[in-house]
Order: structure tokens, then C-alpha cells, then sequence
């Protein structure tokens, strides 16, 4: 098997996921396909994972100069890409959409190699939609994405977020970031690389959070953790404010806290909701508009808040924040609808639907 995908964290756990279901599964060889300068250059060979890498083909989404040398690059990418499928004596290629992702599928066209996707979004990228048109195996984390052949399996993500108890783990969870074991915990996070909008709205906020008892878990990006970001506790509440670079294990930060600030990518709404844990969303303001719609049916479903960006401030915050902390009816329903709305079982089934299509090729 070769899996690509990589850049964020919204490529490279699917993938993981889907690895360790198909290593439980059966006795299976897995090589994974990223780039020098996507996250994937860790987070995979943390996992235990064969990684490989291949030159980064960026698409622009305008007019530019450098559209112009697109297509010498993806020619080299799909040339490393099919050596890799040769050299592994690929049976199938699955792949999680990102830059890395097109020479892959265009490598497993040209050596006739069968082709299983898998699209988070609910707006699909440009490479999935692209591969989409010549494999009939496409899986789908949203029901209503539109995609060629589309089957829609849910996202799939770590047996260790899949089956959390967030409450049975909750004194581990607030342990591990040095949190106060009792009181209420906001997890803000904007991704494995933070969001400046989060970040500065956070710390505008963080005072008059802490001087409400609500301790904040605040994940900024690594870039993002400076000397003026440091912990300090309320004397009067006992609250924490806990600033962290990246979370390597995202289970212990949802265990740990009642109610998340993040973005609306794929992973973070699939994740989330099959915790239970609410969120306030607030969408990233750029892109083709997939993170607001990753989020709507939770939106629409009450199981979430949703906060434009543009809109979010330090007084947004401490309003959003408290207002649903201090109501315990409202959170528990939440909580409850988010898990019903999730399948927790799509890295299973993806697993399963990858095995069936390289026992068809033999």
C-alpha cells in the first residue's frame, strides 16, 4: 500500500488512521508519500511509519508567473512518485488530497495501479477533485460532498480519539498540560500551525477568563510561542492560562477541556464532534469557503457556535465562552447531539474498502 497526503494535520491524521487499521487488519506493507516541508515529515515516521518524500508541486489559485512552471515540476514529482509505486510493487494508492497528492494519483494512472481517495472537506480540493474522474473508489468524510463515485464513510481518525471517554480521561488530560484538576478548561487551537486571529483575541481575553474561573488551554502554532506567551495562574480563581506550541496528542487536550475556540477544518470538526465536545468555530476567511461549510451541520444541528472572523475580538470571546460555560443544560445537549450527528468507525471502513480493492488487483 502507498498512502499519500501531507502539509497539515488535516492530511496527514486521516492517513495515519487509516495505516494503523489496515496494519490491524491484515499483514500489509505500507509506504507513505509526503513532502520535505509539510508536517508529515514528522508526524508520520512518529507514528512508525515508512515515509517518502517527493518535490512539493504548489497550485496557485491565480494567475501567476509561477503557474508557469507547474508543469515542469508535477512532470518530476510524477516521475519520483511512480518509482516509489514500482519500487514498492504498489497493489493500491490511497490518497488524503494536499500538494502531495496529485503526482501520486497521476503516477498510479499512468502504471495502472488501482486508486482509493479520500476527500475531509466538504468542499473537495482541486487534487481529489482531479483523481476523482478516473477511480471509482472515492470515499468522503461529509455526505453531501460533490465528487465523481462519491461514498460517504465519515473521517478517519486514531482508535485514541474514535473511543475516548473524555471524562473517564479528564485528570490524566489536565495533568499532562499542568491544568487545575477541577474548574472549566477552553481549549483554543487553530491547527497544527495556530491562526494569528485566534491567538491575538485569546490573549486579549485571557485575564478576564481566568478572573471567571475559566482556566485556557491555548495551542498557538510553534512559531507563535514567544517569551511574552508564558503561564501564569489568577490568585483569586486558581484558573490557568497554559500557552503550548502543538499538541502531539490531541486526546488529552479534548479530555482536558469543557469547550474549544478553533477553526473548522475537517479534522477539528470530525474530532470534536465524535468527543462530544463543543466548539466555537470560528471559519478560516480565505480558501474556496470549505471550513464554513465543514461546520454547518453541527451549526444547523445546535451542536456548535459559529463566530466569522472577522467578528471574533477579546470581548467576543469572554461573551461566547462564558456564556456557554455558565450554562450546563445547554453544553450537556450539545455534547450529546455532536456525538450522535459522527460516525466513529470510518477508518475501519476505509480500511476495509482499501483491502477489498488490492485483493480485486491480486
Amino acid at each position: 500500500m502507498v498512502l499519500a497526503g501531507g502539509g497539515t494535520a488535516g492530511h496527514t491524521s486521516p492517513l495515519i488512521a487509516t495505516a494503523q487499521q489496515l496494519q490491524a487488519q491484515a499483514d500489509v506493507e505500507i509506504t507513505c508519500v509526503g513532502t520535505p516541508k509539510g508536517l508529515e515529515s514528522r508526524v508520520i515516521p512518529e507514528a512508525g511509519l515508512s515515509l517518502e518524500l517527493i518535490p512539493p508541486v504548489p497550485l496557485p489559485r491565480r494567475l501567476t508567473p509561477e503557474l508557469l512552471a507547474v508543469p515542469g515540476r508535477l512532470v518530476g514529482a510524477v516521475r519520483e512518485a511512480g518509482a516509489i509505486l514500482r519500487n514498492h510493487s504498489a497493489q493500491v494508492a490511497v490518497g488524503f488530497g494536499g500538494y502531495v497528492s496529485l503526482p501520486v494519483y497521476l503516477a498510479a494512472r499512468l502504471a495502472k495501479v488501482p486508486l482509493v481517495l479520500h476527500e475531509g472537506n466538504a468542499v473537495p480540493g482541486l487534487a481529489n477533485r482531479i483523481a476523482a474522474r478516473f477511480t471509482p473508489h472515492v470515499a468522503t468524510t461529509f455526505p453531501d460532498t460533490k465528487l465523481p463515485h462519491a461514498i460517504h464513510l465519515g473521517l478517519p481518525v486514531r482508535a485514541g480519539i474514535a473511543t475516548l471517554d473524555r471524562l473517564a480521561r479528564r485528570p490524566a488530560g489536565r495533568a499532562a498540560f499542568g491544568l487545575p484538576a477541577q474548574g472549566r478548561v477552553l481549549l483554543v487551537s487553530g491547527g497544527s500551525q495556530g491562526a494569528r486571529s485566534l491567538n491575538q483575541a485569546t490573549i486579549g481575553a485571557t485575564d478576564r477568563l481566568l478572573a471567571s474561573g475559566i482556566s485556557v488551554l491555548h495551542v498557538l502554532g510553534p512559531a507563535n510561542l514567544t517569551e511574552a506567551t508564558v503561564p501564569r495562574t489568577d490568585p483569586g480563581t486558581g484558573a490557568a492560562y497554559v500557552p503550548v506550541g502543538y499538541v502531539d496528542e490531541m486526546g488529552d487536550a479534548y479530555a482536558a477541556a469543557d469547550l474549544m475556540l478553533g477553526r473548522s477544518g475537517a479534522g477539528t470538526v470530525m474530532e470534536t464532534a465524535m468527543t462530544g465536545l463543543p466548539v466555537i468555530f470560528v471559519p478560516l476567511p480565505h480558501g474556496n469557503g470549505e471550513q464554513a461549510r465543514n461546520a454547518t451541520f453541527l451549526i444547523e444541528a445546535g451542536a456548535g457556535v459559529l463566530v466569522p472572523d472577522v467578528e471574533l475580538d477579546a470581548d467576543r470571546v469572554v461573551a461566547e465562552a462564558t456564556g456557554l460555560l455558565d450554562d450546563e443544560d445547554r453544553m450537556a445537549r450539545m455534547s450529546a447531539t455532536c456525538r450522535e450527528l459522527v460516525p466513529a468507525d470510518a477508518s475501519a471502513a476505509l480500511a476495509r474498502l482499501v483491502l477489498e480493492v488490492a485483493r480485486q488487483r491480486g
